[in-house]
């Protein structure tokens, strides 16, 4: 008998110029104060101030906190949750990549309802309620605002993450002019993050059920499609809105048919030498993806007879090869480094970051195959 939940945001509104009519949203739900959360580069690029005079003008008052970092450390989530409260706001804007996304969904939650991080890592352990929350991504690869879930970095050197249907925002706004500067290393990093999310939500060995597999089908569709043009045109805004669209449903595939080794082994490499996330993916999905395909080799089959009609004559083998060839070739024309080497790691710290991937086990028990110590080992070597 198939049985499945799916949880998504109630409301998703894709729409050029969006980011700038976010007030109503807020005061729809009885928001006065406003609380945009985001990080300095932003600011610095002027990318912050046209929607918050825009809330301004709307008669909403607003504070920026503007100190997000990189995969967020506790202090950073804990600092702008006592601004939030300082500031008496009854709503919060994440406005950012991944990282503010997911401060900006912590802050919600425990600026209205105090709980302590640590009781609350894992799923279904957060208490409610949170502030009224809005999610607007400027780009297109972590999926955040589609999402149950806020990673947090531990002062261990751990990826922690809390997942709750309390995280979902009220609206996830897709407004593709903001992610028109995005350089073409990032497009591409970014890019290549949200083709991963739905290439494992797809082969998940947990929870994987027919909506997201159609979701994880159609954004991978729109990510091979458009993140080319995107990382060649910057401008062009069909291949934003391609790639931004294709992010947020391969973001709602996976929150609820859950990621596996890629991120698994990407994680150490954020939270040991702080690379970016999306650059993390990239360097281990192309040897993951072959270590997986003895198990998952038809789903390869299925996905790249999705993408390119030449595999629709070819048998299993032979189209699961030509999936990981497609994927292989994205991450090579992305200008992007290619090995571990070429980001400052040594040989001698691939052990150490082997042992770390051991423990994220959340992840690694999705996948499809099971991945040892050593195995894990041999695919960062493949990496190196």
């Amino acid at each position: 008998m198939l049985r499945f939940q799916f949880d998504s945001p109630p409301r998703i509104l894709c729409e050029r110029g969006a980011a700038l009519r976010l007030a109503p949203l807020l005061q729809g739900k009885g928001c006065a104060h406003a609380f945009v959360v985001t990080d300095p580069g932003l600011v610095r690029a002027g990318m912050v101030d046209a929607p918050v005079a825009a809330l301004r003008d709307a008669g909403l008052r607003v504070t920026v906190y503007d100190q997000v970092e990189a995969d967020p450390p506790e202090h950073v989530v804990l600092a702008a949750t006592a601004a939030a409260r300082a500031a008496g706001a009854d709503g919060v804007i994440g406005l950012g990549g991944g990282s503010s996304l997911d401060t900006a969904k912590l802050v919600a939650l425990l600026a209205a309802t105090p709980q302590a991080l640590a009781d609350i890592y894992g799923p279904n352990r957060a208490r409610g309620p949170r502030l009224s929350l809005i999610q607007v991504p400027t780009t297109a690869g972590t999926g955040s605002e589609a999402t149950p879930t806020s990673v947090v970095s531990t002062p261990d050197h751990q990826k922690r993450g809390v997942i709750s249907p309390l995280l979902l925002p009220d609206v996830a706004v897709l407004d593709a002019t903001l992610t028109l500067g995005l350089p073409p290393a990032p497009t591409a990093m970014t890019g290549v993050d949200a083709m991963v999310h739905a290439i494992e939500a797809y082969t998940t060995r947990h929870l994987k059920n027919p909506v997201s597999d159609a979701l994880a089908v159609r954004a991978l569709q729109l990510l091979h499609t458009h993140l080319g043009r995107a990382v060649a045109q910057g401008n062009d805004i069909e291949a934003r809105e391609g790639m931004l669209l294709g992010s947020a449903l391969a973001g709602m595939a996976f929150a609820n048919a859950p990621v596996a080794a890629i991120h698994a082994l990407a994680h150490p490499l954020g939270s040991h030498f702080h690379m970016p996330h999306g650059l993390a993916n990239a360097l281990v999905m192309v040897p993951v993806l072959r270590f997986n395909r003895s198990v998952v080799g038809h789903r390869y089959a299925e996905l790249a007879r999705a993408l390119d009609p030449v595999c629709l004559g070819q048998d299993d083998a032979a189209a699961a090869d030509a999936f990981i060839a497609l994927m292989e070739q994205h991450v090579a024309q992305a200008p992007i480094p290619q090995r571990l080497r070429d980001v400052g790691i040594a040989e001698a710290d691939v052990p150490t970051l082997a042992r770390a991937a051991m423990d994220v086990r959340r992840l690694l028990d999705n996948n499809a195959r099971d991945v040892s110590e050593s195995e894990a080992l041999a695919l960062y070597s493949e990496s190196f």
